[in-house]
């Protein structure tokens, strides 16, 4: 046999995990919830679970290899996060500060509104 032939026969020993589930049933629960939170970068409405796209494909073979290896969800989602930006995930990445004003910004506008609100009442009370 040729040397030339053996890639060959080493991918088709592998499974191809875009389409084919983990063996083990509580890796691949792991390996689907994970794929439920992570984005489809080429459609961006969908999940890599949900989505027909290539790119779906390939990140559900990289979960999916990456879970069967023994891989945490979270040490695949850090990886895919670093690899592919925080875009990838549903799930926002809070440690990042760029994150930041997408929490801080409506806790001030509600503190905002609110401020108004109350100063609003209280020149109403003042002219009766």
């Amino acid at each position: 046999m040729s040397l030339a032939l053996l890639p060959l026969l080493l991918a088709a020993a592998t499974p191809d995990y875009a389409h084919v589930q983990i063996e083990d049933p509580r890796a691949e629960a792991e390996a689907h919830a994970l794929m439920r939170e992570l984005r489809c970068l080429t459609c961006e409405g969908q999940s890599i679970a949900e989505s027909d796209a290539d790119m779906a494909a390939d990140m559900r073979r990289l979960v999916r290899e990456r879970i069967a290896a023994g891989e945490q969800p979270e040490e695949v989602r850090g990886w895919l996060v670093d690899r592919y930006g925080g875009a990838v995930s549903y799930r926002p990445v809070t440690s990042d500060p760029v994150a930041w004003p997408l929490f801080i910004v409506p806790l001030l506008l509600l503190l905002l509104a609110g401020w108004m609100v109350r100063g609003r009442f209280k020149r109403g009370s003042e002219d009766r």
